[in-house]
């Protein structure tokens, strides 16, 4: 077997098997076109040492239900772990303020109004307590609705640098055969298609909703989702130990449970053992009377949500924990990027302090989230970043970290952040745009601009994080600016070539 040493410096490989060191060009200059191209490519493979990746994803958590900030209020013992061995960001905004968009964008690296999924796919139908017949749910948009084909996901880039990929969790991208996980360029899949589901029956309002690869499956019916998931999590790193691995790890928890019973659908849902690590809670949790489908009915009090929603995150968080303990006893933890944020703004029974308004909004509390990146020997650990950063972020610095270099003509609309996250380099994002039907909002800087059915207004984040101080009066030429920026994004947007299930084309 020829083998060589590469000399950075002269950007020369030479060949270390002859006596005296011999450029590895002489070599090929003797060798058939064929015989350089197979010796060419071998070089390449062995000489890349490809970082195993783990994206880990949370639904509706809030920005400060993390236990390193609110102390004995929640308890997150393995991601204070990882912040504390990584880097914990401040300003990480996700791209659209609710389940599906968000999820599409940092998948593909691209606006939600550019890869063509800028709304929910999900149906009304069981926000009135309607349970779908037979036949009826087969054809309704949430189930034929999905992901345009010619979007290229993350982890087919990845496929074709050698990583085997797995997602075990939240989908939200579509369920028809098509557009499912393992279509998509994953090799595995383990969880549900749509935005939410019962934790314990695994139904959606009723309908199955848990899938193996391409098929419906009652596995573990009856076992609290979230742990079935950090199971199979760990299965796949045992598995792919020793091969560079992509491992997509979208909870559900601590999303409400996707229940037409009222007393279940008003909040999360959590093994019983982790319910006990809260036992004030627990003493002032009960059902209350209240209103849902436009008549009477029990419903949790706001200590229950706030009990189901904490017990969620720690079941969450013990999983997460059990992950890095895995890396650990592998040997491989040093060779991992993990990156963790929540989809979107926290809801239900979560603590957005101190951010206005929550999911859904075009407040910071929908809009900002907690996010943590531990990447051992390449960023400091125990760090706090306070630049602008997005999860339009997370797809090119995947790419970069993994030595993996996207189509050339693939737009993305975020950058690689691994020199941020180092303090070697300012943020490259300057500017964010965000729209929900007639809700928009942008942001240049620390400027902000919001127009939304919850309020408008001109917000300075650097002054004002709780956006509570509207200086559009103040300030009416930034006013102008902002929307100016808008309008030539949306343009952008508007000229793309076109995507669906939304736009008209």
């Amino acid at each position: 077997m020829l083998r060589y040493r590469f000399c950075p410096r002269s950007g020369i490989a030479f060949v270390k098997s002859c006596r005296f060191p011999v450029p590895l060009v002489c070599v090929l200059h003797q060798l058939t076109a064929s015989a350089c191209l197979v010796i060419l490519s071998a070089m390449s493979s062995a000489d890349v040492v490809r970082p195993n990746v783990i994206l880990i994803v949370s639904d509706d958590q809030g920005y400060h239900d993390l236990g390193c900030l609110s102390h004995d209020a929640i308890l997150t013992p393995s991601l204070d772990r990882l912040a504390a061995e990584g880097v914990r960001l401040t300003d990480f905004s996700v791209a659209w303020p609710a389940c599906t968009p968000s999820r599409g964008a940092f998948l593909t690296g691209r606006y939600p109004q550019r890869n063509g999924i800028f709304d929910m796919i999900r149906n009304e139908a069981p926000d009135f307590g309607y349970r779908y017949r037979p036949g009826e749910y087969d054809v309704s948009f949430e189930r034929i609705g999905g992901m345009d084909v010619r979007e290229v996901l993350l982890p087919e880039l990845l496929g074709r640098a050698g990583y085997r990929s797995a997602i075990y969790g939240k989908w939200d991208l579509g369920s028809l055969k098509r557009f499912l996980p393992t279509s998509r360029g994953f090799d595995h899949f383990f969880g549900f298609v749509n935005t939410g589901i019962d934790y314990f029956t695994h139904e959606r309002y009723g309908v199955p909703s848990m899938y193996r690869d391409r098929q419906l499956t009652d596995e573990g019916r009856g076992i609290c989702c979230t742990k079935l998931f950090g199971e199979a999590a760990r299965q796949f790193i045992s598995e792919n130990r020793d091969r560079p691995f992509f491992l997509y790890l979208p909870f559900n928890s601590p999303h409400n449970a996707s229940s037409l019973d009222p007393r279940i659908r008003g909040g999360a849902q959590a093994s019983e053992s982790f319910l006990k690590l809260y036992p004030e809670l627990q003493q002032q949790a009960k059902f209350q009377t209240g209103t849902k489908y436009g008549k009477p009915a029990e419903v949790p009090n706001p200590e229950m949500r706030r009990l189901l929603y904490c017990a969620a995150v720690s079941e969450m968080d013990a999983e997460i924990g059990r992950i890095l303990e895995q890396l650990d006893q592998s040997g491989i933890a040093d060779r991992t990027l993990v990156i963790f944020f929540s989809d979107n703004g926290g809801s239900g029974g979560a603590d957005n302090t101190p951010l206005r308004g929550h999911k859904s909004q075009m407040w910071e509390g929908g809009l900002r989230v907690p996010c943590i990146v531990k990447f051992p020997n390449r960023i400091p650990a125990g760090t706090v970043n306070s630049e602008f950063l997005t999860s339009l972020e997370v797809f090119p610095t995947i790419l970069a970290a993994c030595q993996v270099e996207p189509p050339s003509d693939l737009v993305l609309d975020g950058d690689n952040m691994l020199p941020v996250l180092q303090g070697t380099a300012p943020s490259p994002r300057k500017a964010m745009f965000w729209q929900r039907r007639t809700d928009r909002a942008v942001r240049v800087g620390s400027w902000k601009l919001v127009d939304s059915a919850s309020g408008s207004g001109l917000f300075d984040l650097s002054r004002d994080i709780h956006e509570a101080q509207n200086l559009s009066g103040a300030h009416p030429e930034k006013v102008i600016e902002l929307e100016r920026a808008f309008e030539a994004w949306k343009s952008e947007m508007d000229a793309a070539e076109p995507r669906g299930p939304f736009r008209d084309f």
